[in-house]
């Protein structure tokens, strides 16, 4: 059973300081892997409407990611967070700025210093300890005043609905472990009016139905998920013909997503194991162009994505067995 979520906001003004402590319902290296993974930070960071777009991230000690804040109606504020000091899965601290899209930073607005701890509450869970620190207290006001504690309470909040979905897929759709292969599509928002037709042609049904966003088991202390989401399509699956599933989700604007021709539609590989994941990854992405390296991933999975030197989408979705008991086959 997931733990209730922690969170405490204190603004300590006599000491310039803002201190958040903040659980969440994933192990330490994913939870570390959601906050230093500009992939999966442009999904969380930004309170909704807004976005997160990454244009460049080097995550190491005098690194730097430059990313940006984009709006409903296309207005972009550019922000530069310069790495300090790392230590792996324990802490990272460093500057951030306010800035242009040329790295130029923006000496009118505030600066702020933060310094992220983590740590494992148990197996399943871990906490961030934020601690944002200012040179002025004229700059932590003015923060304040811009709405820092909402937006960065909506940006967690993003995170804790990624993971709770993420979590869930990986308990109710494939348990065992067994190696298998689909095609995985992407639809702006009619998953359902696509695969109700599909379903008509093959005369198939889904595997376990339709789950939506708004099934997601609610988390205690977590904000619900949006209205215009809960009806959304999160997963479904359709057998077609010979044992192949075509797996499908709804990829929303209001999530951070553009979907065109091109990007909506992968080949999707579970192998057995990690060793059969990297050598079917190295092996047929070779000439291509790789989109995401294959790699642990915060909800789970070892995963990666590339297109193949043909023009082939693939995705690489190794995902240990959810029973203890089960072990790994080898191909």
């Amino acid at each position: 059973m997931n733990k209730a979520i922690l969170f405490d906001f204190t603004v300590d003004k006599a000491n310039r300081k803002i201190n958040v402590d903040r659980s969440f319902n994933a192990p330490l290296e994913l939870v570390w892997a959601a906050w230093t993974d500009a992939s999966i930070l442009d999904l969380w960071w930004a309170p909704k409407p807004w976005k997160t777009e990454t244009k460049s991230m080097d995550f190491r000690e005098g690194g730097r990611w430059h990313y940006s804040m984009v709006g409903p109606e296309g207005e972009r504020h550019w922000c530069l967070f310069d790495y300090e000091q790392i230590e792996p899965e324990k802490r990272y601290s460093g500057m951030d700025s306010f800035c242009d899209e040329n790295q130029v930073m923006n000496s009118e607005m505030p600066r702020m210093r933060w310094n992220n701890k983590f740590s494992a509450q148990d197996a399943d869970s871990a906490v961030v300890n934020v601690e944002i620190s200012f040179e002025k207290l004229e700059d932590l006001e003015k923060i304040i005043e811009m709405g820092f504690r909402e937006g960065f309470t909506m940006g967690l909040g993003n995170l804790d609905e990624y993971i709770s979905a993420q979590f869930y897929l990986r308990r109710q759709k494939k348990p065992n472990g067994q190696p298998r292969v689909s095609s995985y599509v992407n639809f702006a928002g009619n998953t359902e009016e696509a695969m109700e037709f599909y379903k008509s042609v093959f005369q198939t049904e889904y595997v376990n139905g339709i789950q939506r966003f708004g099934e997601i088991p609610a988390e205690p202390g977590q904000p619900p998920i949006g209205d215009a989401l809960k009806n959304m399509v999160l997963h479904v699956e359709l057998p077609l013909l010979g044992g192949h599933v075509l797996m499908a989700t709804d990829a929303p604007k209001e999530m951070g997503f553009t979907v065109t021709p091109g990007n909506n539609m992968h080949i999707n590989l579970e192998p057995a194991s990690r060793e059969e994941a990297d050598r079917i990854f190295n092996s047929l992405s070779a000439g291509g162009k790789v989109s995401m390296p294959l790699q642990d991933m915060f909800w789970g999975a070892y995963f990666g994505s590339f297109t193949d030197k043909y023009g082939i989408n693939w995705m690489i979705n190794y995902q240990p067995p959810a029973n203890p008991g089960q072990t790994e086959k080898a191909m």
